[in-house]
């Protein structure tokens, strides 16, 4: 039986993969701060211990650990999203070179925000542009830390995820409240792109690259062509049967976030990414329109 292995599992992305992956007769560690479960295991993030017993002989390990960032940027929470990812990534690194038998893969989390914003570009792993504000300076750090630590038996991958869109926990859910409420019109201008996946999709995708061994190195997961944020909105009225949405305009967006406690950039930025290298390789998504995606999760 082979071995996977979660870092930060108890969330909304790791309970997808570990749903995924144990339907497909692999076994799944989680490891987390709060065990609840026999195939949990607790680690604080920042030290070693027990945990890294784990590690010996699996086939992946997938590090999914960090601070939301659907908060809002104050000093305090910034310093959280940034420590939280740094000392995992990093703790991580020392326990796999520390195995005799290390994970043969390991899988950091990223984000497909490391990309500047834009409404004509299309950003691909190989000519996407990376920006410079906290949240992409964020992605640049936990990259930088990911692959500063040589572990010489150990293929690695950087997941640049976009939006995941599942009926458990992610955007989707909060959309979903937004729109049932009538408050589902556009947001901003409307025309921002967005670069979404189906929860399926992303669980398919990190199997694939598991499985294709000679894959290595930073891999955008998201749907070959993003939508915008009009679009999205329209298609989740649809879905729900709500007949209007009443537009969120900036200003508005501003102090519903503050409300909230969120950022407008979650909402506002254009996020255009392409998975160019996903494409090359043979990988065949299953939900491409974001139409058929929602109707798929409101059913």
């Amino acid at each position: 039986m082979k071995t996977i292995i979660i870092a930060g599992g108890s969330g909304f992305l790791g309970q997808v993969l570990e749903n995924h992956f144990t339907k497909k007769g692999y076994m799944v560690v989680i490891l987390t701060r709060q065990p609840k479960k026999e195939n949990e295991v607790y680690w604080n993030a920042t030290d070693l211990g027990k945990w890294t017993t784990v590690l010996e002989k699996s086939d992946a390990l997938i590090n999914l650990t960090g601070k939301s960032v659907d908060c809002r940027y104050n000093e305090k929470n910034k310093k959280l999203i940034y420590d939280s990812r740094i000392n995992s990534t990093n703790i991580l690194g020392l326990a796999i070179n520390l195995c005799e038998n290390p994970p043969k893969l390991w899988m950091n989390a990223s984000t497909a925000t490391i990309y500047r914003d834009s409404y004509d570009k299309e950003m691909s792993e190989e000519n996407g542009e990376i920006g410079n504000d906290f949240s992409m300076n964020i992605a640049k750090s936990w990259e930088k830390a990911f692959y500063s630590i040589t572990n010489p038996k150990t293929r690695k991958i950087a997941l640049r995820t976009a939006i995941v869109l599942g009926k458990n926990g992610g955007a989707f859910k909060p959309l979903k409240i937004l729109t049932k409420l009538g408050l589902g019109g556009k947001q901003g201008n409307g025309k921002q792109k967005v670069s979404w996946i189906h929860e399926l999709d992303f669980a398919r995708a990190v199997e694939f690259l598991l499985e294709n061994e000679n894959l290595e190195g930073n891999f955008n997961v998201c749907v070959p062509k993003p939508t915008d944020n009009t679009t999205l909105m329209k298609s989740l009225q649809k879905a729900l049967g709500i007949p209007f949405g009443i537009p969120q305009p900036k200003l508005l967006l501003n102090l519903g976030t503050r409300f909230i406690g969120t950022e407008t950039e979650l909402i506002l930025k254009s996020r255009n990414v392409i998975p160019e290298r996903l494409l090359n390789e043979g990988f065949k998504f299953k939900f491409t329109k974001i139409n058929l995606a929602i109707k798929n999760l409101t059913l």
